[in-house]
């Protein structure tokens, strides 16, 4: 079970990781358990898991990794158990020493490593057994396994005082296997061992008392190791492997700690030095190389047996070969190797100093730079080393070395010998330098200070050897200075001059503090050989003014040359008693002050102008203690012959200008004063801007206290240069650099302006406008008005004004020369190109209105706006500079900041929201521009302007209503700019003006906005345009509750307005942000709908952006959802045909199925509503319901929405109501009053008429065709196809005609929606409109041929309606319609027919009784027919009576329909008597049987058919039945056939009723006047048959003579029939009363 348990977790650990991700992770952690698990099991039962992991070991063909970790888990097993069962150990020993002995390949490397170090953790408990296993394999003269060796190694390392016993026999053993190592790895694996066992003796011999009993001593180890040494060096140091070499010479060290405490043995090491020398030549590391010659050469000195001499020169040569030479790429430790070498020199300098000395001599004489710098360091090495101190004669004999190389001129040599000087100075040789060594130094101070003063331009590598030789120089000095006493006082007045005229500066610090060291000395007395005479304090310099100038101009610039400021400071001090005593005490209590600042600070930190105003405190405090006295005339001159000493520009001539103006402020004689003044504008380079500036401000300083002598030298100087608008002769004073006129204008201007800022107020109000105003003026206005001299110009203006304004109690003064100074300067601004940013003058010339603007009198309100739209102008429309063009990034920025300045002021003189929306106005062009530039710095502005008015207005002035609105919707959108800084400085914009509103309406703002709107500007800053939209969102999200509504629509209208002003990214800001405001704020907008959907729609149209668009219509369905009736209204008001971006938002209605469904209802609601009672508004949206709106564009839009919508969407739940409304509206345009309003409409915006398929009648027909298209009825749109159903539609004349059909068709294919459709109609049949009515009755005529009326029940309410319709006087379409419907109930509800008989019937015979057209009657009689079909007999009564007598009134109509609809309305009646009825019909059928008999041959063919069935219907009533079978079927025609019926009937009733057919002969010769001539002509042959038939007593009757003057009227008839049947008849006539038939009692046959 264990067994198998160590086999399953050995399997985990061998398992591979093929992930390094989570996965990849817990296996590992898994290996890691399984391997504690394992260890965790041996400490419970160590001998069955040390078994099982042996055995393990043994299993065949078992993996290298698997073997490995075995190994490993045993090495715990071994740390954690310790001691462990012999015959385990025994096998594992064996197993592992087997393994370990393999030959060693990549993978058997590991393992046999891994084996190894089992055996070593072995050792530590079982020593014996491990030792005696290695050792039975370490055999002489037999080269053993690599790894054998290295684990002996390892367990000398591991186990020392054990090891000790074994040390001797396995040195013997491997240095009899030294002649077998052949091979490179067994040469490195055993020098490493050997480097591990001398370490380990070492060890052992060190502590040797901790041993049990001594082993070997130090001698017998060594001895042991000495015959190695030598084999290394002199066989395998010789070969050419470098790695053998390497580990050999490392294995050396150690060796040697063995070998040179022996003497013999030392003796014999020395012979080998020559063979390590030579290995400098091969490819090895130097540095180990010197590291064992320095061990040899320390070890040499320590016990006084130095190498032999014979050694000596290779050993020179060599290591000075390798100090002087360039060391090989390879070598990685050459500054090691250096060190090395110098302490190996060192130690030959203690055993060999004077043969080391001629050594370095010999080489001095070599001329090659290098071997003498080399040889000098060394020198120098020497020199330094103090232990054991170097003797004298050591000392001497090096500086004669160095003397003989005192003439060399190369940099590195000198650089040498003068750090040799200053080592022997510092250590302790000051006496053997005094001489030589002082005037090397100056020398070389000489001579490098003059070769950098005079150094090219362009530094080359001569130069900065040069500036290494002057450092080291300086260093030598300070060395010198501070530990060589005795200086001569020719080293003294030497370093002096040198500070007075050096223009090399950078070597100032050192000299002066060496100057300062030697002044101590002097004022102390500690040095009798200065030269001073006598006890005085006092020293030998130059004249003291002059000193303290050039330290003042140079202390200008402190931290030049390594700190120059507190040395010469410090010097000042010194010798404060012999530059100035009255500014002694002074100086010791203020210096320390400047030097205490200086310390304080670095070059980095420190302030120039702090530093400089110290030291003209400084100064000034000077000059007053000589206050009575030329003291201060005297440094002033001194400071003036400095000026020209230094370049232009710098910082010290700068100071010296500034330094100028005070001792000549001071000045008691105002002519000495006025010379210096004059000299000074005479010897001045006006070109040059530096120096110019600098007599300018010398000029203003000195009018402090010299204000009218200063005018006086000007207007002096102006009226020496012969100053004339003519000529300009100023050049004959300068011969080297001639002045030009404006250069002089132009300072001259500033001297006076400066003069103006400098002088006491009084005196400026006294002189500001005559002369320093009007001499400003002058000097521009005469001049070329070039860049130079506008920028003084507005320079002068600043100042004077600056000046004025900078005075407290101005009172009423008025500056006079205000209005001309700004006409000049606005002609600048004008007249500077607004495409390039080249000079300051634009900003300067802000900044010059800027302060005129705070002098009266003040500008007016016009050229306030005059004085904003220009300086706007000129400098937003400036294009940004390149970001590598630093001066002109510089100009922009100044001339931004110029221009918040000035707006700021003009501000100020406007502070109400009427000045804020001025400056608004002015910058919403450019806040709006499409360049990226103008848009920034717009809203810099903006934003400026906004905090100048907050922080001066606060809540003092209310902002007007809608101007909070207006002022965001402008910044709005600018917060999704691209620009980054765009985008920060409007969200900046905008908290200021929330801030304001907040303040304004006492509405603070919460913590967690202020939060969340801190969050978005944050989120603002990044680059991810997603997140910046999204942040822009949060903020109107934040800020959008804190508008009132009327500026929510003064924001989305200024929103709206601006769009399109910038790019599409602005655009799309803007409507989300009009997106945001409509969704939060909807509910509370509904007076401001219209105002708002009007902006929106006005704007639309212009936007091109998809985008946009797509989100402002979006807008338009937001207040839709919430507002549908404003917004409907408003929609359906726009003008037609309808505009794209219209369409856009139906089709944007139509992709949101709820929201398109509500708005086809309110659609059709506002068609329905023409057709609805008139109701009252109860609400505003009542009132927007109820606005008359234009019925075709209603239509319009619902067919686009139809087209737009599929079925699946909403279409089913509003088709019939919506194919209700439309065919109520078609059926309404074939009214009169149909025409639509949109003309009036249309005739506001176009000019044209409408197009010709924007009709009222076309638009609701496509719309019909496109809704019935979406049932997806291929059968229906078949039908209606085919059927023309459309065209009948679309004429007024078959209208309803195509209402029947089509309804009759939706019956049959639209099973869903019959039921809707009946409502509809039952509903539209109440309508108070008479075009509702008759449509609505024309689609329930078709119902009641269905079933569908009675199966839902409205059967009743549909018949009332139709009583109604019947009943209407005033339309007969809609009577003709209700009694078709009527009778059509037959069709659809038979078994109903009886339940509302009496009402059908009244109804219907209503229409036959009263007056009516022939429609409704010829209807009337059609829906008697029906309704009789389903009725009985019992059913009718009293009706049946009249309907008979009411039928055959129409038997001889002149109309065709009502003949053949009262004949199939008998024949219906004859269906329907029965016993009770049959007497009375059979009375009527006599009544009617002439007129049935005639009307058979009815020109009308449905006449005559319907007559002839009806006949012989009725037939049956005579009891004949002869008369009662049918037609056989002959080729006869039916003429003939009737006449046979007729002859045949005839002869029956002469009979059987002869009187019956004597009034059927009268009553048809009635019938020969009827108006249609085919009923005469049958009237004419029905007489003649009757007359043929009839009997003798009957003739007798007749009245001949009436009737053949009847017949004979009609032989004048038009139509010949007529004619000929009247003669037919004649005739037979005739022959009846002629021929004597009369008597005949049969008649004719």
């Amino acid at each position: 079970g264990t067994f198998q348990q160590v086999t399953n977790l050995l399997d985990i650990i061998d398992s591979e990781s093929s992930k390094i991700d989570t996965a990849g992770a817990n296996l590992d952690m898994r290996k890691t358990l399984a391997s504690v698990i394992i260890t965790e099991k041996a400490t419970i039962k160590p001998l069955v898991v040390m078994n099982a992991l042996i055995h393990c070991l043994q299993v065949p063909e078992i993996s290298t990794k698997r073997k490995v970790n075995i190994y490993n888990i045993l090495q715990e097993i071994i740390q954690q158990e310790g001691e462990l069962e012999e015959r385990c150990v025994q096998r594992l020993v064996a197993i592992a020493s087997k393994e370990m002995r393999e030959t060693p390949e990549m993978e058997n490397y590991v393992k046999a490593e891994v084996a190894s170090d089992t055996l070593v953790a072995l050792s530590r408990n079982h020593f014996s057994l491990v030792m005696y296993e290695l050792q039975h394999h370490l055999k002489p003269l037999n080269l053993t396994d690599e790894f054998v060796i290295v684990t002996l190694a390892k367990l000398a390392n591991g186990n020392v005082f054990e090891f000790m016993p074994y040390m001797g026999i396995t040195l013997a053993t491997i240095f009899t296997m030294l002649r077998l190592a052949n091979e490179a790895k067994i040469r490195q694996v055993i020098c490493s061992a050997m480097e591990t066992f001398c370490d380990t003796v070492q060890f052992y011999l060190r502590h040797l008392e901790d041993s049990v009993y001594p082993v070997m001593t130090e001698d017998q180890f060594a001895l042991k190791v000495f015959p190695m040494y030598c084999y290394f060096v002199t066989v395998w140091l010789r070969q050419h492997n470098p790695e053998v070499k390497l580990g050999v010479i490392k294995s050396l060290k150690p060796m040697l700690k063995l070998l040179l405490p022996n003497d013999d043995l030392r003796e014999q090491v020395y012979d080998y030095i020559p063979l390590l020398l030579a290995e400098y030549q091969g490819g090895v590391e130097a540095l180990f190389i010197t590291q064992v010659l320095r061990q040899i050469l320390e070890m040499s000195v320590t016990t006084n047996t130095p190498v032999p001499q014979m050694q000596l020169h290779t050993i020179f040569t060599e290591l000075h070969m390798q100090v002087c030479t360039k060391v090989p790429s390879q070598h990685q430790y050459s500054n090691q190797n250096l060190a090395e070498i110098v302490h190996c020199f060192v130690a030959l300098a203690r055993s060999y100093p004077k043969e080391l000395m001629k050594f370095f001599f010999s080489q001095m004489e070599m001329s090659k730079e290098a071997i003498r710098v080399g040889t000098l360091a060394l020198i120098r090495a020497v020199v330094s080393a103090d232990e054991p101190r170097m003797n004298i004669r050591t000392i001497y004999m090096a500086i004669r070395v160095v003397k003989n190389t005192l003439s060399d001129t190369r940099s590195k040599v000198r650089m040498a010998i003068l750090r040799i000087i200053g080592q022997l100075a510092l250590s302790g040789y000051q006496e053997r330098i005094k001489g030589w060594g002082l005037k090397y130094v100056s020398v070389q101070l000489t001579l490098s200070t003059y070769k950098l003063t005079n150094r090219r331009e362009n530094l080359c590598q001569r130069d900065l050897e040069e500036k290494m030789v002057h450092k080291v120089t300086m260093d030598t000095v300070k060395i010198l200075t501070s530990s060589v006493s005795g200086m001569t006082n020719e080293f003294w007045v030497r370093l002096l001059c040198y500070i007075m005229e050096t223009d090399y500066t950078e070597a100032l610090t050192p000299i002066c503090i060496s100057l300062t060291n030697l002044a101590e000395r002097q004022l102390h007395g500690e040095d009798t050989e200065a030269g001073i005479a006598g006890k005085s304090r006092h020293v030998d310099l130059p004249a003291p003014q002059k000193l303290l100038a050039r330290l003042l101009v140079l202390m200008s610039s402190p931290y030049k040359g390594e700190g120059r400021g507190v040395a010469m400071l410090n010097l000042l001090r010194t010798l404060s008693q012999s530059i100035a005593p009255t500014m002694a005490d002074m100086w010791e209590q203020e210096i320390p002050q400047l030097v205490q600042y200086l310390e304080e600070h670095t070059e980095f930190t420190w302030n120039q102008k702090a530093w400089e105003d110290k030291l003209i405190q400084f100064l000034r405090n000077s000059l007053k203690k000589t206050r009575g006295s030329s003291w201060s005339l005297r440094l002033g001159k001194e400071l003036s012959n400095q000026i020209e000493s230094f370049d232009s520009p710098s910082l010290e001539k700068g100071f010296l200008y500034r330094a100028l103006g005070f001792p000549l402020a001071t000045g008691l004689e105002a002519s000495k004063v006025e010379v210096l003044l004059l000299e000074l504008l005479y010897k001045t380079d006006y070109s040059n801007d530096f120096d110019r500036e600098g007599v300018i401000l010398c000029f203003g300083l000195c009018a402090r206290g010299q204000v009218k002598t200063v005018l006086n030298v000007l207007h002096e100087f102006e009226d020496r240069i012969q100053e004339s608008e003519q000529s300009w002769q100023i050049s004959a004073w300068r011969k080297d650099h001639p002045w030009r006129r404006e250069a002089v204008k132009s300072a001259l201007m500033v001297m006076y302006s400066c003069v103006a800022s400098y002088c006491h107020p009084q005196m400026l109000l006294n002189h500001v406008d005559s002369p320093i105003t009007s001499k400003i003026i002058h000097h521009y206005s005469s001049s070329c008005q070039n860049v130079s001299l506008k920028m003084a110009f507005m320079k002068s203006v600043v100042q004077v004004t600056n000046a004025v304004n900078n005075i407290t109690d101005l009172e009423d003064f008025q500056y006079a020369q205000k209005m001309a100074l700004t006409g000049i300067i606005m002609a600048v601004i004008r007249a500077e190109p607004t495409d390039s940013l080249v000079s300051p003058v634009r900003s300067m010339a802000m900044d010059a209105l800027s302060h005129l603007s705070k002098l009266k009198p003040f500008y007016s309100t016009e050229e306030n706006n005059e004085l904003m739209d220009v300086s706007i102008h000129s400098v937003i429309s400036l294009p940004p500079p390149r970001e590598d063009n630093e001066s002109i990034k510089t100009l922009h920025v100044n001339a931004q900041s110029a221009l918040e300045r000035l707006m700021g002021h003009l501000l100020q003189r406007q502070l109400d929201p009427r000045g804020l929306q001025d400056m608004v106005h002015f910058l919403e062009k450019w806040i709006l521009s499409e360049k990226e530039w103008e848009r920034e710095e717009a809203m810099e502005l903006h934003l400026h302007l906004m905090k100048t008015y907050v922080q001066s207005i606060g809540v003092c002035i209310p902002l007007k209503l809608g101007q909070f609105g207006i002022l965001v919707g402008l910044i709005a959108p600018c917060t999704c700019d691209a620009h980054q800084r765009i985008r920060v400085s409007s969200t900046n914009v905008l908290s200021t003006l929330l801030d304001l509103h907040a303040s304004q309406t006492c509405s603070p703002w919460s913590t967690s906005k202020e939060k969340e709107l801190e969050r978005c500007k944050e989120d603002l800053q990044g680059m991810d345009m997603e997140k910046v939209f999204c942040a822009s969102s949060r903020i109107a999200k934040v800020i959008c509750m804190e508008f009132n509504c009327d500026e929510v629509v003064s924001l989305i209208q200024k929103l709206c307005e601006n769009i399109g002003a910038m790019n599409p990214q602005h655009d799309k800001a803007s409507v989300t942000w009009i997106g945001i405001f409509l969704q939060m704020r909807v509910t509370d907008l509904e007076d401001k709908v219209a105002e708002i959907l009007g902006a929106i729609l006005v704007h639309l149209p212009a936007v091109d952006h998809l985008e946009v668009r797509r989100l402002l219509i979006e807008g338009i369905l937001l207040l839709a959802h919430r507002h549908q009736e404003t917004v409907l209204t408003a929609l359906l008001r726009q003008p037609l045909p309808m505009e794209s971006h219209l369409t856009e938002v139906w089709l944007a209605v139509s992709e949101n199925v709820s929201f398109a469904r509500t708005m086809l209802l309110g659609l059709m609601g506002r068609l329905q509503s023409r057709f609805s009672p008139r109701v009252s508004a109860t609400s505003k949206a009542d009132i927007w319901r109820l606005a008359a709106v234009d019925p075709l564009m209603a239509l319009c839009t619902i067919y686009l929405l139809i087209e737009k919508t599929e079925q699946s969407d909403m279409l089913p739940g509003l088709l019939p109501d919506l194919f209700y409304t439309l065919l109520l509206q078609l059926g309404s345009t074939h009214q009169p009053e149909a025409a639509s309003p949109v003309l009036k409409t249309w005739r506001l915006v176009h000019t044209g008429p409408l197009p010709e398929d924007l009709s009222l009648q076309r638009i609701t027909i496509k719309s019909m065709q496109l809704l019935l298209r979406r049932t997806h009825s291929e059968t229906l749109e078949h039908a209606l196809e085919e059927q023309a159903v459309w065209a009948l539609l679309g004429d007024s004349e078959s209208f309803l005609e195509g209402v029947s059909l089509l309804a009759r068709l939706c019956t049959q294919h639209m099973e869903g929606y019959k039921q809707r459709l009946a409502e509809l109609a039952l509903r539209g049949m109440d309508s108070r409109v008479l075009s509702c009515r008759v449509s609505s009755t024309a689609i329930c005529m078709e119902f009641m041929s269905d079933r569908i009326l009675y199966q839902e029940k409205l059967l009743k309410p549909v018949v009332l309606m139709l009583e109604k319709g019947t009943e209407q006087k005033e339309d007969e379409v809609l009577r003709v319609l209700s009694l078709r419907a009527l009778g059509n109930m037959a069709l659809g509800a038979p078994r109903k027919v009886r339940q509302y008989r009496k009402v059908l019937l009244e109804r219907c015979l209503s229409s036959l009784r009263g007056p009516a057209s022939t429609s409704v009657t010829a209807e009337g009689m059609e829906a008697l027919a029906r309704i009789l079909a389903e009725l009985r007999e019992g059913d009718l009564g009293s009706f049946f009576d009249s309907i008979s007598e009411q039928c055959r009134i129409f038997f001889d109509n002149e109309s065709e329909l009502l003949r053949s609809k009262a004949f199939v309305l008998f024949g219906r009646l004859a269906k329907v008597v029965r016993i009770s009825k049959k007497h009375f019909f059979k009375g009527e059928v006599k009544k009617a049987w002439v007129s049935l008999l005639l009307h058979c041959q009815d020109p009308c063919t449905n006449t005559a058919q319907a007559c002839m069935a009806t006949m012989f219907q009725c037939v049956h009533f005579w009891g004949w039945k002869s008369l009662e079978s049918p037609w056989e079927q002959s080729d006869t025609s039916a003429d003939d056939k009737l006449a046979v019926f007729q002859t045949t009937m005839c002869s029956i009733l002469t009979q059987k009723k002869p009187a019956v057919l004597y009034s059927f002969l009268l009553e048809t010769m009635a019938y020969v006047k009827n108006n249609l001539s085919r009923i005469r002509i049958a009237a004419c042959n029905l007489a003649g048959i009757i007359m043929k038939q009839m009997s003798t007593n009957y003739l007798k009757k007749l009245d001949f003579a009436a009737l053949r003057n009847s017949l004979q009227e009609l032989q004048l008839d038009t139509d010949p029939g007529v004619r000929k049947a009247a003669l037919e008849t004649l005739k037979v006539l005739d022959s009846c009363s002629q021929h004597g038939l009369l008597g005949l009692p049969g008649g004719m046959s």
